[in-house]
Formats: C-alpha cells, structure tokens, sequence
C-alpha cells in the first residue's frame, strides 16, 4: 500500500473519477485537479462515499501553468495521470483550433510544470483514434497511425512529444494508454457517464433512450462487411480502465520506461448485439431504425490487448453484460446525470 500523492487532471470526468476510484483502493491519495468544462463538482461528495476518503480537489485550468505549478508546490505529487482535455470527434472537425490548445498546449503545460517540479511519471490519457480507419483487426501498439480527425491528431501529437521526451532522457517513467470503446459506470451506481448536450458514444446514447430522455436510436450503416451488417467496435468496461491505469502507475514506479499500450478487451461486439444486451440490462426495449453510414467510420476496430497483459499483468475482467447493468444502474438512478 502507498500514501504517495496522484495528480489527476480531468480527474472529475468520467475515466478521471472511475481512476479516482481505483487509485483510493490500491491506497494512492489521488488530488483533483479540473475546470469542470465537461464534467460536475458534486461528483467529489459521490467519490468520497465510494471510496469513504477525503478526496482533494484543486479548480484549475490546464491552459493555466501558473496553477499547475501551484498544486505541485502545495502537493508532494508523486505522479501524474493527464485525463484533461477536449474529446468530442464531431467538434473537433468544427472547432480544431479549441483540440489544438486544450490537447496539445494543455498537456506541454502540464509536462513544463512536472520538469519544473521534479515530478517524472506521466500516464497520458490516449485514445485508439490515433489509429484511424484500419482495415487490419486486432490492432496491435505497431499498427500504423493514421488518425481521421483533429482529435485523434491531438491525441497522437501529445504522445510524440512524451516518446521524444523519453528519447532525450528528460523524462524516463512514460505511459500512453490508448482506450478502445470505455463504458458502463461504477457498480455503486453513484458515478458514470454524464456527456453534456446530445451523447456522442452509443452507449449513453442508448441509456438515454432507455431512460426516456431520448426518443430513438439511429445505427449509422446496416450493410458493412460483418456478422450483422453493423458497426463492430471493442468496449471495455471503465473501471477496468481505471485497473489499467494502477496497473500502469504501479509499473512505471517499480521499473521506469515508456509504455504505449492499447487498453480493449480484444473483442469485437456490434451495434445490434449491444442493443440487445442493453434491452437486456435495463429491461427496457430500444427503439431504433438504420440511417446512412458516417463518413469514415470503420466495419470494425478491436484491440489486442496482449501487450498490457504481457507487461501490465492487466487484462479486463468484466462482461458486456456487466457493462450494460453496471450502466443502467447508473443512469436509471440518475435519469438526469449529476
């Protein structure tokens, strides 16, 4: 057990709060630190009846260095797990410049405050966008990068700058976590997704037509090349995530380096297979009708995983099925979010 302090930027979001979690357990002291542009304060008395700790929470802005550099100053931060930043795809095709400086400028002000600091263990929150439209499956950490849109370019951009960093003996504990499809909620039912504005992700979409805040599901393609003609994509529940990221911490403490890793559960589950679990789930029936494919969605897109098994000792633990229940709990108790 450990009592070292984990700076957690965006550590109010939805992967933020469930590492919060997950951090408490493996005996971290996590400090919060967030703008809370995309996510609610009241989440801090819901993490602290989870994990039945007192949680630090520090509001402050990641384009702000003068406040980064404040809580290392006010913390003996051990670690950082970067979290913060802009993640809609649709908005970053719209609004670019706002991912540039949030994704990019953010994260070097974050990694300027750690060098200032001392502070040399970073796990950045990566994404599989920095994959783009593969027609090779499972995807593998050597599969060629090549993302679609300015998100999933931020993405791979801020994980250049940390693997240079790496190179110039700057920084020598690194880690770049790329998530697949995370989903479902806390068992508690007292935290979970909460996407402000219409869901961008199938699974709050579909919870929220379950619950009665939306009226219809519409699958974007019915004739891709798969088992039912649907998008296939890899979920993976979000407290494995969490797992993943103790387990990242905890490697990079006790043997440095730096990890890209591809966090999935390796399999592949489509559109119409989770409207089923989840109408199972909630018992609740989706309403839902095809539209057109979306420019630049893949037929399927799933992770190997066996890279974060092989160094980790992680592998993700839970079943679609408790995805979708774990998920349903959280939005059935909470029909509005936060």
């Amino acid at each position: 057990m450990s009592q070292e302090k984990i700076l957690l930027t965006g550590g109010s979001g939805y992967v933020g709060s469930h590492s919060c979690v997950a951090l408490c357990e493996a005996g971290y002291q996590p400090v919060i630190f967030d703008n809370f542009s995309n996510s609610s304060p009241k989440i801090l008395d819901r993490l602290e009846q989870i994990t039945k700790t007192k949680i630090t929470l520090v509001e402050g802005d990641i384009l702000n260095f003068n406040q980064i550099v404040n809580v290392f100053q006010q913390h003996n931060i051990k670690a950082v797990m970067h979290f913060a930043g802009c993640k809609a795809v649709d908005d970053s095709v719209k609004n670019p410049l706002k991912y540039y400086r949030s994704n990019v400028s953010g994260s070097i002000n974050i990694i300027d405050a750690m060098k200032v600091s001392g502070v040399d263990v970073f796990i950045f929150s990566s994404s599989a966008t920095i994959f783009g439209d593969l027609n090779v499956n499972p995807i593998s950490e050597s599969a060629t990068f090549s993302p679609k849109n300015p998100y999933g370019k931020t993405k791979l951009f801020v994980e250049e700058i940390i693997a240079d960093l790496f190179g110039s003996g700057c920084f020598s504990n690194l880690a770049a976590l790329r998530y697949f499809n995370p989903v479902g909620a806390h068992h508690s039912g007292l935290i979970g997704e909460d996407p402000k504005g219409v869901p961008q992700n199938l699974m709050p979409y579909l919870a929220q037509v379950a619950v009665g805040r939306l009226s219809k599901l519409e699958i974007f393609g019915r004739d891709y090349p798969t088992k039912d003609g649907t998008g296939v994509r890899d979920y993976i529940h979000v407290m494995d995530v969490a797992d993943a990221h103790v387990a990242t911490l905890d490697y990079l403490l006790s043997n440095g380096g730096y990890l890209p890793i591809n966090l999935g559960t390796g399999n592949g589950v489509s559109v119409l297979e989770l409207i089923r679990t989840f109408e199972k789930a909630s018992g609740h029936s989706i309403p839902w009708s095809f539209g057109p494919r979306r420019k630049g969605d893949a037929a399927e897109y799933y992770a190997d995983p066996s890279l974060a098994k092989k160094k980790l000792g992680w592998s993700a633990k839970r079943n679609l099925d408790t995805m979708c229940s774990d998920m349903w709990r959280w939005q059935s108790e909470n029909p509005h979010g936060y």
